[in-house]
């Protein structure tokens, strides 16, 4: 992990929240429509949403039943990380639209590898566990990577890459450090779906894999208490 400090671990993380990832997924839709189709804009929106309601499921079935992985600490896909792969390669994939194939892909390594550091800040920051920001990661690149590749040869109208970029640009730097409270909406919806009074911690939750534990086979206790003890020195 790198050694930066801990306010540029929160400027990386914040580029995956929702209040500026979810705006930039709607004006990439709007662009969509404009610039090539509806049923481009809906299949971007179709996409996103399956990854969103992936994200949502799991952390749901944790906060509500403690449904996760203890062996690898996995209590839910971290959205950060899910929202910035799935979201940025798209963006860079409409403004880059009239470039050359080889400067297109570039672009699109460029927002992949930008989700990729919002997945190591939340690991970095105490948010998400590895296996939570990998599962992200792997779950936004899939929808941008299924979304580009469909659409790869699509022909844009008379859609200007500079209005495109600006725009997006700008909603980024607006909207950077704008906070969604993503997670008490998704508790306060676990709690309401599975009727518990209090969500599951990953703390208590880890806590209850030791105490979980199978007792001793009775042979080997046995065989413990029949050795004799060591006489003292």
């Amino acid at each position: 992990m790198p050694d930066l400090p801990v306010h540029l671990w929160y400027a990386i993380t914040n580029l995956g929240g929702a209040g500026l990832t979810l705006p930039l997924a709607l004006a990439i839709a709007l662009w969509l429509a404009a610039g090539y189709s509806v049923r481009m804009a809906a299949s971007w929106l179709l996409l996103l949403g399956l990854a969103v309601g992936l994200v949502t499921a799991t952390k749901i079935a944790f906060l509500g039943w403690g449904v996760g992985v203890r062996d690898l600490d996995f209590t839910g896909v971290s959205g950060h990380a899910m929202l910035s792969t799935a979201v940025y390669p798209v963006a860079f994939f409409l403004m880059l639209q009239r470039a050359n194939p080889a400067l297109r892909v570039a672009g699109i390594i460029v927002g992949l590898a930008t989700g990729i550091a919002v997945g190591l800040s939340r690991v970095a920051l105490d948010a998400h566990s590895p296996s939570e920001a990998v599962a992200g990661c792997v779950v936004g690149a899939l929808t941008a990577l299924a979304f580009a590749r469909y659409w790869w040869d699509a022909q844009p109208g008379r859609l200007s890459p500079a209005a495109v970029t600006l725009s997006l640009a700008a909603i980024t730097f607006a909207l950077h450090g704008v906070h969604v409270p993503t997670h008490r909406w998704v508790t306060h919806l676990a709690l309401t779906v599975s009727g518990h009074g209090q969500p599951y911690v990953r703390a208590r939750w880890k806590a209850n894999r030791e105490l979980r534990r199978p007792a001793a086979p009775m042979s080997q206790t046995r065989n413990t208490l029949a050795q004799p003890s060591p006489r003292p020195a």
